[in-house]
């Protein structure tokens, strides 16, 4: 069966292992930027959106180890609690490749309200460790990036896809 945001007669290019990994760096970048104010509020994961992506398109390429040592990375760039983002990303990833068939042969409609509730159970998982750690908890608002990151899903599907576009035939 194909997926049905991808034309039937459409067959995608094998994606390449340094791609996946420039993306997964700059997801790692842009959650870096010193967000400030109502941004800082609102911003989405995009190591977590980054890592679920490659997850869902590309199981036995990116799995939990890409999944841990990205939120290692992020833990140590974010000064948090070592292995927070790191057991988050992990539970993300198992999420990701157990549901990877079924999103795939959704709308992209449907795809992103399965991939909204994938990102709040991240949020939950780290929340969890803070909570258990000592911290307070920070409110509601801190949820809404996932929804965010949800509504950025069938973008990052777009972008993401094109370098797996075939080359069209010159005439």
């Amino acid at each position: 069966m194909q997926p049905r945001d991808i034309a039937p007669h459409e067959i995608l290019l094998p994606v390449k292992p340094a791609f996946i990994v420039f993306t997964l760096i700059a997801a790692l970048m842009i959650n870096l930027l010193p967000w400030s104010g109502l941004f800082l509020a609102l911003k989405p994961d995009f190591v977590a959106l980054a890592v679920l992506y490659w997850c869902i398109q590309q199981p036995r390429k990116v799995g939990f180890a890409a999944a841990w040592l990205m939120g290692l990375m992020m833990d140590v760039a974010d000064g948090s609690l070592f292995g927070q983002h790191a057991l988050a990303y992990s539970v993300l990833a198992f999420t990701g490749i157990v549901l990877h068939r079924r999103v795939q042969m959704f709308t992209m409609k449907d795809q992103v309200l399965h991939v909204i509730p994938i990102l709040l159970l991240n949020d939950l998982v780290v929340l969890a460790v803070r909570t258990l750690a000592g911290a307070d908890f920070p409110g509601f608002s801190y949820f809404v990036g996932s929804f965010i990151a949800g509504a950025m899903w069938p973008v990052m599907c777009f972008l993401l896809r094109l370098p797996q576009q075939p080359k069209s035939p010159q005439t």
